[in-house]
């Protein structure tokens, strides 16, 4: 089992930054691929960005790509997703979800999640 507890969302203006993070903790907490995902209210949800469980292979959805970095730190067991130049569409819950394989785009890949964290982006 893998435990998810996301944090880090908040209320920013347009063009502003957030920092999420995503702390994970269970005996392979370490050796999962991680993704983020955001839901919009009534909109399905919709990847945002995956890590390998070293580090060394990160994907982005389009709509982000030059915008987020997705990282993480095995010592501490969280992954982090780096939000800059945010728009009013990035308003959403992200969340966090950990693949016991190599992770990808689709969420129906992946085994656990965390609870969400909201992030609302003003004009």
């Amino acid at each position: 089992q893998v435990q998810l507890v996301e944090s880090g969302g908040g209320l920013v203006q347009a063009g502003g930054s957030l920092r999420l993070s995503c702390a994970a903790s269970g005996r392979t907490s370490s050796s999962v691929a991680m993704g983020w995902f955001r839901q919009a209210p009534g909109k399905e949800r919709n990847f945002v960005a995956a890590i390998s469980w070293r580090g060394g292979s990160t994907l982005y959805a389009d709509s982000v790509k030059g915008r987020f970095t997705i990282s993480r730190d095995n010592a501490k067991n969280t992954v982090y997703l780096q939000m800059n130049s945010l728009k009013p569409e990035d308003t959403a819950v992200y969340y966090c979800a950990a693949d016991r394989d190599g992770g990808s785009s689709d969420g129906r890949d992946y085994d656990y999640w965390g609870q969400g964290t909201q992030v609302t982006v003003s004009s």
